[in-house]
């Protein structure tokens, strides 16, 4: 049985996936699992979906694309087709997995509350609960301005939340199984609620013709309700909609346009521009 979570509080710092750490940035053990893990879960059919969003809320040619928390790239092998994709992730484990499978394709270490590019796209997204990172509702609002300073006007920010503080369901430790019968991982992981974050602990056994490594892990997600979420968007100019997201079960999607000058909708505050 899985031990329960550690009471030392994790690090309060947005993010951490950027750290050599191993004990405050799990990805540095990760990363080269990542994909056995999740094999599960299929990339393609989730970029069909965020090209019928594009489509429909940003009609038009070949959009520019930026990929927020974009690990080791499995969203981006698809969505490089139809756009001209750049990612972006704290981690620079993950990105190293992700410069073997997308030759050519931008890939860019940085925060997604502060990062900054040289240029602005026409579409954002921020998938598979990444955004939960960010933890805290100050940070949430200067992520989510962030993205809009990142998008040309008309531009569309998707974003794929943690779940809802009203969602959090505790129960027994969830064992998962994966990889193959000569090298098979066996994941083992249980979830504690604070006042306003989940802490999911998770331990790794993985066997290979070397032998059997152990490694266990902490991540610290952010629970933001729907009104903080859409008031996240509003206030950085969006207008916005949660819609399902056909991807993870409780999730939905945050769907967020910048109106073009003089159109009908922004949001209370604009969106500060750069030049």
């Amino acid at each position: 049985m899985t031990p329960p979570p550690s009471r030392r509080r994790p690090s309060r710092r947005p993010a951490g996936r950027g750290s050599r750490d191993p004990g405050t940035n799990p990805y540095v053990r990760l990363a080269e699992a990542y994909d056995t893990v999740y094999a599960w879960k299929d990339y393609r059919r989730e970029s069909r979906r965020l090209r019928e969003l594009v489509r429909r809320y940003r009609p038009g040619s070949r959009p520019t694309l930026l990929d927020v928390g974009c690990g080791t790239g499995s969203h981006l092998r698809f969505l490089r087709s139809w756009s001209d994709a750049t990612g972006l992730d704290a981690s620079s484990e993950m990105l190293a997995v992700a410069r073997t499978r997308l030759p050519g394709v931008p890939l860019v270490r940085g925060r997604m509350e502060r990062f900054r590019l040289d240029r602005r796209v026409d579409v954002l997204t921020c998938l598979f609960s990444a955004i939960g990172y960010v933890r805290t509702v100050p940070a949430l609002r200067r992520t989510v301005a962030n993205f809009a300073r990142h998008l040309t006007e008309g531009g569309v920010a998707i974003v794929e939340p943690w779940i809802r503080p009203e969602d959090v369901r505790r129960g027994d430790p969830h064992v998962a199984a994966s990889g193959s019968p000569s090298a098979p991982l066996i994941r083992v992981s249980t979830m504690a609620r604070t006042r306003s974050t989940t802490v999911l602990t998770m331990h790794y056994l993985a066997a290979g013709p070397t032998g059997i490594r152990h490694w266990s892990e902490v991540h610290e997600m952010g629970l933001f309700s729907d009104a903080a979420m859409r008031s996240a968007f509003e206030d950085a100019g969006f207008r916005v909609r949660r819609l399902p997201s056909r991807f993870s079960p409780d999730r939905g999607l945050w769907v967020g346009v910048l109106p073009r000058p003089g159109s009908p909708g922004r949001g209370r505050r604009g969106p500060t521009r750069r030049s």
